[in-house]
Order: structure tokens, then sequence, then C-alpha cells
């Protein structure tokens, strides 16, 4: 069976990690979100995937490939253009994106699944697949109901009694909202669909096919499921999803590496003495990193792989990506930190190389800036950080 995944998008809710990495390639404990997604419909029978790509396109497809070593057939189509012997992305929307593989070659010819490329599933596809063809769809949305309370941060889906599509509204208030279930962006569709969406230009799914298809009167439902859906929207999400995964709450994302104390994984050949170091789990620390004598750690953390944890530095409930060096007596509490970039939990940034604090946070394959101990006390107080 056929499916396409939605990896074309600047995640720009997720900067500064998509400056570098595109949207589907982002870690849950150093594994890539699509990844998970391939698995899932590898699972359910869904084995020929297009995946339309525009944003760090070639990231993408130099890690999936072909799709062999996940166990299914994967094909690519890009959205842009070369300039200067560059790629420029040129997305064309989530419906633009289908409509530009079928105008390639007829490739949707019979039900097939779209998927967004950013969140963790763990659904029934099969389910929802057999809910859409006993109603006869053309199109089917798979949504998930939410506490009252949270209905604003997200495009609820309102229904008749059959299911039928009625009308949607983009993150009312609470008093407004007419459903609590939610567009989880998960999407089963005809071929025919394709006839309702143009060629050649950006076209939404959400906001142009979708009331397209209401205002029709076609055959277009909703079937709410209670499923795990994790959606990496903005960092935020990220920050609680990798805490998810310590903290047992993601069910079908497991723990890489060996347990070696209760709550404390590793990768290969990470240095630490555990007798001088105070870790405190759940916390995953990732192959070739080295934690100093002296350096506190307390979970749910996360250190990315090549990184160097320095004495006196603490870590707490924060996430560490790869080959980054913490400067001794750095305090990092809810905190992400991403190459140059030191992110809090509400997603707000600060570049330290811009900011001259790159003794504090930097490359651990670089040496470390010149810093007077006195200076650097100053600057850390200022930061919160001693």
């Amino acid at each position: 069976m056929k499916a396409m995944i939605l990896a074309a998008g600047k995640g720009t809710r997720v900067r500064p990690i998509t400056y570098t990495i595109p949207k589907p390639l982002i870690p849950i404990l150093q594994k890539p979100v699509m990844e998970f997604l391939l698995e899932l419909l590898r699972q359910h029978g869904f084995d020929q995937v297009v995946v339309n790509v525009s944003h760090l396109a070639n990231e993408i497809e130099n890690y999936f490939r072909d799709g062999q070593r996940f166990g299914v057939e994967i094909a690519y189509s890009f959205e842009g253009r070369i300039v200067d012997g560059q790629l420029v992305g040129e997305a064309l929307g989530s419906a633009g994106g289908m409509r530009r593989i079928q105008d390639f070659h007829p490739f949707f010819d019979e039900t097939f699944v779209v998927l967004c490329g950013d969140a963790l599933i763990d659904l029934d596809l099969s389910a929802a697949v057999k809910f859409h063809k006993e109603k006869g769809a053309i199109a089917t949305i798979v949504t998930k109901p939410v506490p009252k309370n949270q209905v604003s941060s997200y495009g609820v889906v309102v229904t008749d009694e059959e299911g039928k599509v009625k009308t949607f509204q983009e993150k009312p208030s609470v008093e407004e909202a007419l459903s609590t279930n939610i567009n989880t962006g998960i999407y089963i569709f005809e071929p025919e669909v394709l006839n309702y969406i143009p060629s050649g230009q950006e076209y939404d799914i959400g906001g142009d096919l979708f009331p397209k298809l209401v205002k029709m009167g076609a055959p277009f439902y909703a079937v709410p499921m209670d499923f795990q859906w994790v959606d990496i929207g903005k960092v935020p999400d990220y920050w609680h999803a990798v805490r998810g995964v310590l903290q047992g709450e993601i069910k079908n994302v497991a723990i890489p590496g060996k347990e070696v104390r209760p709550g404390i994984y590793t990768g290969l050949n990470v240095a630490v003495n555990w007798d001088k170091v105070d870790i405190t789990g759940p916390v995953y620390i990732g192959g070739m990193t080295y934690i100093e004598d002296g350096a506190k750690i307390i979970g749910p953390a996360m250190i990315g792989p090549s990184c160097r944890i320095c004495s006196g530095a603490t870590v707490e409930n924060s996430v560490i990506f790869e080959y980054s060096r913490l400067g001794a007596g750095v305090r990092l509490v809810d905190k992400l930190v991403f190459g140059r970039y030191c992110v809090d939990k509400t997603g707000a940034a600060i570049d330290v190389q811009a900011a001259a604090l790159d003794w504090l946070i930097t490359d651990s394959r670089r040496g470390m800036p010149n810093q007077e101990p006195a200076e650097q006390q100053v600057i850390a107080e200022l930061l919160g950080n001693s």
C-alpha cells in the first residue's frame, strides 16, 4: 500500500534546531522522528512511500535513501530550484506537494495515507483505513480528543453524528470550541481527491482542500481515535517529548544504550568515574561522551554523543545535543543546548557565540577560549549560572 510523508516544511517554530536539521530528522534519543513513522507504516502494510522534500532536502534523502534498511521503498519529490549552484526550497504546501507527485506520474492509484513528518504516533492505522472505507469517504481525518482546556492550542474538527465533517475551528477559545476533537495531521485519501487540488501552485490540505470538500458536501469524514500523539511542532514540544521517553510515558520509543545504573543509560565507551559524579536518573548519555569528576546530572536529562561535561557543571532537566562542551561551573536547568544556542523550555534562545559566552558552552571539538576566572564568575552570576 502507498503513503506520503510531508517533509518539506522549514520548521520555523523549532529553530534553532531546524537551522541545520530538518524536522523529520530531529532525533528522539538519537533516532529521527520520521524513522518511527516508517516503522508504523511498515507495520500496517504501507511499504511504498513518497516523501516531499524542500528545506535541507539532501539531509533527509541522504539518511533514508531508498528505504531498504527500513523495510520500505522510498522516493522523493523535491520542491524548489537551483540558484547559483545551491538548492533553494520552495514548498508547494501539503496538498500542492501531493498534486505535484501525481502530475509527475499517477502514483496515488488506491487508498493512501498522508502523515506529517514531525510527530510521534502510536496509531492503529489499519482501523482508521477500515473506517474510511466503510464510510465510502473520499477523505478522512484522524482526530484525537483532548481536554477542553487544551482546545485553544489546536485545530478543532466539528462533525455531525455520523462523523461527517461540518466545519473547522482554528485554535478556538475554550468557550467558543464546538468540539474537543483535534486535527492530528494524519489523513486517508482516495485518488480522486487530487482532482480538487490545482496544479503548480501552493495549496494546503487543512487551509484550502478541506474547506473546499466541506463546501462541496463531499463524503469527508473524521474518525476520533484514542492514541499517543506527540507533535514536535515547537521547541517546548521537543523538550517534552524527550522527557516523556526518559520517564517511560511514550510507550513506542525505547531508551537506547545500556542501563549501567538504575535509570542511567549510556551509549558506547562513555568515560565517567561513577564514584566521583552525581547522576540521578532518568538520564541518557551518548557514546564517546566524557563526564569529568565533580559533574552533576539530574534527570530527566539527555546528554548527546561526543560531549564533554566539565567538573562542577550541573545539568538538570535538560537536553544537550552532540559535540557540546559545558564549561566548569555551568548550571543548566530546563535548557536545551544545540550547537551555539542555549534555549529555554519556552523556546527563547541565546546565541552563546555571538554573546561571547562560548567559554560556557562550546563545541567539544574546539579549544576553549581564554577567559579570566574572575570575569567568568561575574558573567556566570549575571546569567544565573552560579
